[in-house]
């Protein structure tokens, strides 16, 4: 796939996958009637909402950038990279797409004090940890047997990594 594919696609994808997930679904959540006081009275919770939301579309957007341009396609299922991508955030975390999704999702939650979008979020988890599980991770290990294998074994799936993890690097000998 060509670079300007890629970002197309990366695009694309960013909006249908993302944008609906994390953007369209929880406002329709929100603005049927669900937006309450703060979580628990705890008049902080949506500042704190706010910085996850941020953080999240930070590393959102910087992992559909690194898909597009260093793996050479999207994070859509029907146009995979065609390179292993474990730079930026993916050497934290395996599935940082996924974490920032359901971050942006629980800041909303608490932003808005609407605890449906928090069983949103949770169910948008386990619906990705099932799909991570039993589709990705097999097509992954199959797609680049020795890389991932080496990644799997070093980067956690979903809690981050204190420190970057750094692939070896292998002489060309």
């Amino acid at each position: 796939m060509s670079k300007t594919s890629a970002v197309l696609g990366s695009i694309l994808f960013f909006i249908v996958g993302p944008g609906i997930v994390a953007g369209v679904i929880p406002w329709f959540l929100i603005i049927g009637g669900w937006i309450s006081p703060p979580i628990l009275g705890l008049t902080f919770l949506p500042w704190i909402g706010y910085a996850l939301i941020a953080a999240g579309l930070i590393v959102l957007i910087d992992c559909f950038m690194r898909f597009a341009l260093q793996g050479l396609g999207t994070p859509a299922p029907v146009a995979p990279t065609a390179r292993l991508v474990v730079e930026g955030p993916y050497r934290f975390v395996r599935n940082p797409i996924y974490v920032a999704v359901t971050t942006i999702i629980f800041g909303e939650a608490l932003v808005y004090g609407c605890h449906w979008v928090l069983l949103y979020g949770a169910a948008v988890w386990l619906a990705t940890h099932l799909f991570v599980i039993f589709y990705e991770e097999p097509t992954l290990r199959r797609q680049f047997p020795n890389d991932y294998a080496a990644y799997f074994a070093n980067v956690p799936r979903w809690m981050p990594r204190l420190s970057p993890w750094r692939p070896a690097v292998t002489s060309g000998a």
